[in-house]
């Protein structure tokens, strides 16, 4: 492995372990997103010179944590700190303590999750120091702009700090009021590791892992909620897909043509049940919605078994406890896909009228894709163009120009 493939590689594997650990010892947010980052750029400087360590992420975490204790030792407050720590080889060894990797990771996510932070403002920090996304990724994520995710960061780190939130997994009754955040910090999580929002890979396997690993801890904690579960089920119905989304040549392979006996039945029967046995209790979440629609597919031996009205119907309820753009422009597909191509196609139009959709490739990918389907390979042609260059990934942007190729 080259050293370019290795930082990549070691960077989606320990950036929340590195930044996690290093806030639950020094309490300080900056610092530890700063040291880790200096790590980093160490590595960029030394790897391609006096190649690849033998264990990349301990290099990583060593040299992590020894910029954090060089820092605090030149701070007045940094010393009391570490006084209060007791000795510093604790720091110094803080990431031999495999244990407490994921409660660190959950400490971290519920600590971004507390209900005095607005909830845009704990989701961008949470993806910003657990992930390691940048301001632009999650600007992406959001449909805003770079600056007020920047400013979002910057606010709810100094409400951290002003309110003295605690670092830590809250006790059962008080873990249903974060529950929202922390679900939509995982599916986000999930969400950049299925389609990245950058780079040459299209899927991030890894990040997916993590999510669900994450996500199980959580339902562990939270056995008897229903969105949880629905979570949970939804990641893997998606997750189980990962091996059909990409072709041989790694060719993005769109749902309609994946070849189904590819997807990972076992991920599909555990959701279906996760699904079922949350439906069970009669309150029907967002989340629960987004998986009762993966498995509509899950469930379609073929592309063409699909029930459409089926999926259409689910997502004017989606639509209805979850208003976005995002969630308009799947459910006109879904109109469209049921039969309605100028019903859907008039949803389209609509959509593009709303400012957060106007650096949003899908919006004209799917407008492209209803006009092919109506017999107009020009105004389908011309759409393609526009979203060429608003694809995300190397991937898309090659399928797009296929389609455009084809037609």
């Amino acid at each position: 492995m080259n050293a370019q493939h290795a930082l990549d590689a070691a960077f989606r594997e320990s950036w929340g372990r590195i930044v996690a650990a290093l806030i639950r010892r020094t309490g300080n947010w900056d610092l530890a997103e700063e040291c880790a980052q200096e790590a980093f750029v160490e590595a960029v400087r030394k790897w391609p010179a006096d190649g690849v360590p033998q264990r990349p992420i301990a290099w990583l975490t060593t040299v992590a944590g020894n910029r954090a204790i060089d820092r605090l030792r030149r701070e007045a407050r940094g010393a009391q700190l570490l006084e209060q720590i007791g000795h510093e080889a604790d720091v110094e060894t803080m990431f031999d303590e495999v244990e407490e990797i994921e409660d660190d990771r959950l400490r971290l996510i519920f600590t971004c999750c507390h209900p005095a932070l607005p909830m845009d403002g704990r989701v961008a920090l949470t993806l910003r120091s657990l992930i390691g996304l940048t301001t632009a990724e999650i600007a992406r994520a959001f449909l805003v702009p770079e600056a007020t995710v920047a400013k979002r960061l910057t606010r709810t780190k100094s409400k951290i700090a002003a309110a003295g939130i605690a670092y830590r997994v809250p006790p059962a009754h008080l873990l249903p009021e974060r529950t929202a955040g922390v679900l939509a910090v995982l599916y986000l999580m999930f969400n950049e590791g299925y389609s990245a929002s950058s780079g040459e890979e299209l899927i991030r396997v890894g990040l997916c892992d993590d999510a669900i690993r994450l996500a199980r801890s959580l339902r562990q904690l939270m056995p008897d909620e229903p969105e949880v579960a629905g979570a949970l089920a939804l990641m893997l119905l998606q997750h189980s897909r990962r091996r059909a989304r990409l072709d041989d040549n790694g060719e993005l392979v769109t749902l309609e043509d994946q070849e189904r006996a590819r997807w990972d039945r076992a991920e599909i029967d555990e959701a279906l049940e996760l699904l079922e046995s949350a439906l069970r209790r009669g309150a029907a979440g967002p989340y629960q919605l987004q998986a009762a629609i993966a498995a509509c597919h899950a469930r379609a031996a073929t592309a063409a078994e699909t029930d459409w009205p089926q999926v259409a119907g689910l997502y004017a309820l989606l639509e209805a406890q979850a208003p976005s753009p995002v969630v308009r422009l799947n459910r006109a597909v879904a109109v469209a896909m049921a039969g309605d191509l100028d019903a859907g196609l008039a949803m389209v139009d609509e959509l593009g009228t709303d400012p957060r959709m106007a650096r949003y490739y899908l919006l004209d990918a799917a407008r492209a894709d209803m006009l092919r389907r109506r017999g107009d390979p020009r105004g389908a042609a011309d759409a393609y163009r526009r979203a060429l260059p608003l694809a995300p990934s190397e991937a898309e942007r090659r399928f797009l120009q296929r389609r455009i190729t084809e037609l």
